[in-house]
């Protein structure tokens, strides 16, 4: 096997003394999260209500921040239990281990649509648009995907089968690294599916132009998980995980099922008829005296 193009080596743990350390990929994801969430701020704050407002309001950032909150529950156990899925054998011989979050990690595929079911019923709620907020987090949920799987080339999270190709990375010195073997060199499957999802931020700017993805009923966001689901399956050939289905994997077959629930989300939007995106609720002027 020839040696990797791009040799990584550097410390990924930045230590801030002799008993604390945070690692830079940590950093890198913090960063791309308080993005997301201005990013997704000014989406919400230029998407006007649908209805005869005159200036027509858009939505209020600090409705965000509460959402944000409530996705959190959701994406932990979506995570957990879609990693509890992909390692099911394991789990099966070891169930004590299913709910201890300091062992293993937690799989996006189920996370983020669990999320975001959470943040939506928080959004119900507190009174905020749900499908309006659905509409403006579609781009910002693409770019935190995109941006996190990147920063993952910083830590060697989710590196890929080996491969002795011209663009393979390996990984140098004592880490701590997020793969194991990280200096044998490997597909660099986290930029692959970065790269494979700005390009579905590219498509869902495109499909924009389409009355069922442009309408602010959350047509978006089933478009945004499809592209992103479409990714994944096809980045997933790459991986260290066991095929158990012909070539697929586990979240090769949990990425389908998010795809062909994102469709029939999309479907469903489709078939509304136009101008019936959610409206802002409008208090009622008191009566004369």
């Amino acid at each position: 096997m020839s040696p990797a193009v791009l040799s990584i080596a550097f410390d990924p743990v930045i230590h801030l003394g002799d008993t604390a350390s945070v690692r830079v990929e940590t950093i890198a994801l913090a960063a791309i999260l308080l993005a997301g969430l201005l990013l997704g701020a000014r989406i919400g704050r230029i998407t006007p209500a649908v209805g005869p407002y005159v200036p027509a309001p858009g939505l209020r950032p600090d409705d965000l921040l509460f959402i944000a909150v409530g996705a959190v529950p959701g994406a932990l156990l979506g995570g957990r239990l879609g990693y509890v899925l992909d390692h099911l054998d394991y789990y099966r011989a070891n169930p004590a281990s299913i709910t201890d979050f300091s062992q293993g990690g937690l799989g996006l595929t189920v996370g983020v649509p669990f999320g975001i079911l959470t943040g939506a019923i928080i959004a119900r709620l507190i009174g905020a648009p749900v499908a309006r907020w659905l509409h403006a987090a579609a781009f910002p949920l693409l770019f935190v995907l995109a941006a996190g799987k990147l920063a993952g080339v910083l830590g060697a999270t989710g590196q890929g089968l080996p491969s002795d190709l011209s663009w393979a990375t390996s990984y140098a010195g004592p880490g701590p690294w997020g793969s194991l073997a990280p200096n044998v060199p490997s597909h660099p499957a986290q930029a692959y599916e970065a790269l494979l999802v700005t390009l579905a931020i590219a498509v869902l700017i495109v499909l924009s132009r389409f009355e069922v993805i442009a309408r602010r009923d959350g047509g978006a966001m089933f478009a945004a998980l499809a592209l992103w689901a479409g990714a994944r399956f096809a980045v997933a050939f790459t991986w260290r995980d066991a095929a158990i289905l012909g070539p697929l994997r586990v979240d090769q077959l949990l990425s389908l099922l998010l795809l062909a629930l994102a469709l029939l989300g999309l479907f469903e939007r489709s078939r509304a008829p136009a101008g019936t995106g959610e409206r802002d609720r409008v208090e009622e002027p008191a009566p004369a005296a």
